[in-house]
């Protein structure tokens, strides 16, 4: 299935994402995690592409998990960073044996010490897409930054970047997480005027212990509300307490950005299919999977 058969429909769609393992030896235990996911039924399951290519080559073998073995429509990753255009071209030709139809195209993030990009690599996401398109009749998607790329200077320069992808033949827009959904509604206002009419997919990172916020923050800079801060700080050294915290934030993230239009989520599940599931439960009245 094409994923743009689900996003251009006002049907409410809640998804998940699982990355691959770094060695061969661990795919039977990611195929169980993939089993365990596609339990809950999830409207896609999308599979991340190593950063610095150490887990790339298992990605097309997880989504063939997805879609072939549990019957759940799978969207893989590909990424300029970790990929030269030859080993992109003989990732499209396995996707398309094992017929899986959506990709999330991606500049990924650039490993340090790296020499980005080289001849045979690809310079932007925008090039990427496009040459996807060309090599193939796929659903394409791209990432999107609520709060701005890191790298861009002001926020129109980053819509700029962000229209070049989707007249590149993008057809989808999934975000980086957030934690106050007021800055999603912002930038989908700004991206209207830009012309950007694609769906959106809102990302949302349930944060069930303390380092893990910290992290975020070191990585990408996101704001975080100090509602949200005040949750870690008093649960951050309960492990327990903070994760049932972290379920309950994620949950009302889901259900206001529902309430106020935004009919498609993707869960950034860290590979655990027991907070995706705890969170669906929580949505059992709102989200009602075939």
């Amino acid at each position: 299935m094409r994923l743009t058969e689900l996003l251009n429909s006002d049907k409410i769609t809640i998804s998940c994402e699982l990355f691959p393992p770094k060695q061969g030896a661990q795919l039977e235990n990611y195929r169980n995690i993939v089993r365990d996911m596609a339990k809950l039924k999830p409207a896609y399951m999308s599979v991340t592409y190593g950063a610095t290519g150490g887990t790339s080559d298992y990605t097309v073998e997880l989504a063939d998990e997805v879609r072939n073995a549990n019957g759940i429509p799978a969207l893989a990753h590909l990424t300029c960073a970790s990929s030269t255009k030859e080993k992109v071209a003989e990732v499209i030709r396995e996707l398309k044996e094992k017929q899986i139809e959506n990709i999330l195209a991606l500049r990924g993030d650039i490993p340090k010490e790296a020499d980005f990009p080289l001849p045979n690599q690809y310079h932007h996401a925008s090039e990427l897409i496009a040459d996807i398109k060309e090599q193939g009749d796929f659903c394409i998607g791209g990432a999107c930054y609520p709060e701005g790329h890191p790298e861009a200077e002001t926020t129109s320069e980053d819509l700029e970047h962000l229209k070049e992808k989707v007249d590149a033949g993008c057809e989808f827009l999934t975000t980086q997480m957030f934690f106050d959904n007021n800055i999603l509604y912002n930038f989908m206002y700004k991206a209207l005027k830009k012309g950007i009419d694609v769906p959106v997919v809102a990302g949302i990172m349930p944060v069930t212990n303390a380092a893990q916020i910290k992290r975020i923050i070191s990585l990408s800079g996101n704001m975080v509300p100090p509602r949200f801060l005040s949750i870690v700080d008093r649960f951050g050294e309960n492990p327990a307490a903070m994760k049932q915290a972290g379920i309950a934030y994620a949950t009302e993230q889901i259900i206001d950005l529902i309430a106020n239009g935004i009919h498609h989520v993707h869960i950034y599940t860290m590979n655990k299919p027991d907070v995706a599931g705890a969170i669906l439960q929580n949505l059992s009245e709102i989200y009602v999977r075939d």
